[in-house]
């Protein structure tokens, strides 16, 4: 374990170690912060918004890394992800030849990796989830629609999640709970979203038949 820490830690992959500890930290904030309701990629994870103005060289890289085709969080976290991969197999080999590169010429090496990476892998990802989320309705909008339950059971206490789809037929996924008169409400059971708080929105039993129509 010590041999383990003292290669992580040496000088030559100092900064991709630092990067793989922040991919690991955010992933179980994330982790965390959704198991009691609120979503990490709620705050940071919304979609960027890039004017493609032809002006800006900053403008014309994130456009070209797909910002704006996934969420800013997963944008971060496969970056980070892929510059710690790079940087650590460019050490690699250079140790496997008998060398050591400096941690400087290294990153920069790796940037110039990461990049290509994040654009191939992130077009790939915005393929698969090309529309599970968006954030072109207001979250208000979502009160008075029939939800499924996918995080619970939901009771009074901490916020559960739900799935619902939106009116252009994107999916989104929000914390509630039950209303204060409403029995727990099972995962997998469809609920009413009958208004919201500071903390989530507050579901009750499925709704009449009319209203299940909009699903």
């Amino acid at each position: 374990m010590s041999a383990v820490l003292d290669l992580l830690l040496a000088a030559d992959v100092r900064p991709f170690t630092i990067a793989a500890a922040i991919v690991v930290v955010l992933a179980i904030i994330e982790l965390l912060s959704t198991m009691v309701g609120f979503s990490l990629s709620h705050i940071v994870g919304k979609d960027i918004e890039i004017e493609a103005d032809g002006h800006s060289a900053i403008s014309g890289l994130f456009l070209w890394i797909n910002a704006g085709r996934v969420p800013l969080l997963i944008l971060l976290l496969l970056t980070l992800g892929l510059f710690s991969i790079a940087g650590f197999s460019i050490q690699a080999i250079a140790h496997s030849v008998g060398i050591s590169i400096p941690a400087s010429i290294a990153a920069v090496a790796a940037i110039f990796g990461t990049i290509p990476a994040v654009r191939v892998t992130s077009r790939a990802i915005a393929r698969l989830i090309p529309r599970d989320e968006t954030y072109a309705v207001d979250d208000a909008d979502f009160v008075g629609r029939i939800a499924e339950v996918s995080v619970g059971p939901l009771d009074q206490g901490l916020p559960g999640r739900v799935r619902l789809k939106d009116v252009f037929g994107n999916w989104h996924s929000v914390p509630a709970r039950a209303g204060p008169d409403s029995k727990a409400l099972a995962v997998g059971s469809s609920v009413l979203l009958v208004d919201r708080d500071a903390r989530s929105f507050i579901a009750i039993a499925t709704a009449p038949t009319d209203l299940i129509a909009q699903r």
